[in-house]
């Protein structure tokens, strides 16, 4: 039983196989309420808030306090779905604790490019990030920097300066199912690095298919939650098979 830290979990939801959704830089766990709900009418989603610490934000503190909260939930085995910046917290579970986790789903996440890769990627043309304005994502980024600025500001230097390629080494020789599911128009992160990250973790890839042909951009888990959710079901998911 861990006794570091808890990390706080606003959305516990449904029952069955345990699913937990790490969010993305800078969002809050409530912007992913509609593809919780979809999910729990399946399993058990649980959706910790991972910049919501007290004192200095690391890495490895905040791994640690996800084992303290599954630990405290009760649950010993879970799913993971990471999108983007939870993806690499995902990824960093999964090396330490291969035992505990059933299967992995990475979307639009933080992948094999290392050091500053991402920041040239993200600022190479910053225009393209005005595509992903929403509502939902700039109201939740507004609540959580004035809430968390500190906690923020570390965990961006530390998706920009991390490295990926031990932990995907590591995940890989464990051979726990993994899945990277990509949107066909990112504006953040690049199509050929996820395809990337999927063939090193000897896992499936697979770009979003829109039924009206429309372009799907990096939040469309929370922006397109069915289609996001029928892509997920395609998996073949343990955590869904309820």
């Amino acid at each position: 039983m861990s006794t570091a830290e808890r990390l706080h979990v606003p959305l516990d939801l449904g029952e069955g196989p345990p699913l937990a959704l790490l969010h993305g830089f800078g969002m809050r766990p409530f912007v992913y309420r509609r593809t919780a709900t979809l999910l729990a009418e399946r399993s058990r989603v649980v959706v910790p808030d991972l910049f919501a610490q007290r004192g200095h934000w690391s890495y490895q503190r905040t791994v640690d306090a996800f084992v303290a909260t599954l630990d405290h939930l009760e649950i010993e085995r879970v799913s993971l779905l990471g999108h983007s910046f939870g993806g690499g917290i995902e990824l960093g579970f999964a090396c330490e604790h291969p035992e505990r986790v059933v299967e992995l789903v990475f979307s639009d996440t933080l992948a094999v490019s290392e050091e500053w890769g991402l920041a040239d990627e993200a600022l190479r043309r910053p225009w393209h990030l005005l595509r992903l304005a929403t509502a939902p994502a700039t109201a939740a980024f507004a609540s959580q920097w004035l809430a968390h600025p500190f906690q923020l500001a570390s965990a961006a230097w530390w998706g920009f300066r991390s490295r990926r390629d031990g932990p995907i080494a590591d995940v890989a020789t464990a051979e726990i199912p993994a899945h990277v599911l990509w949107a066909n128009r990112d504006s953040i992160l690049s199509r050929s690095d996820g395809a990337e990250f999927a063939e090193q973790l000897g896992g499936t890839f697979t770009v979003a298919r829109s039924p009206d042909g429309r372009p799907v951009d990096h939040d469309w888990m929370f922006v397109n939650p069915h289609l996001f959710v029928a892509h997920l079901l395609e998996l073949g998911l343990h955590a869904l098979s309820g």
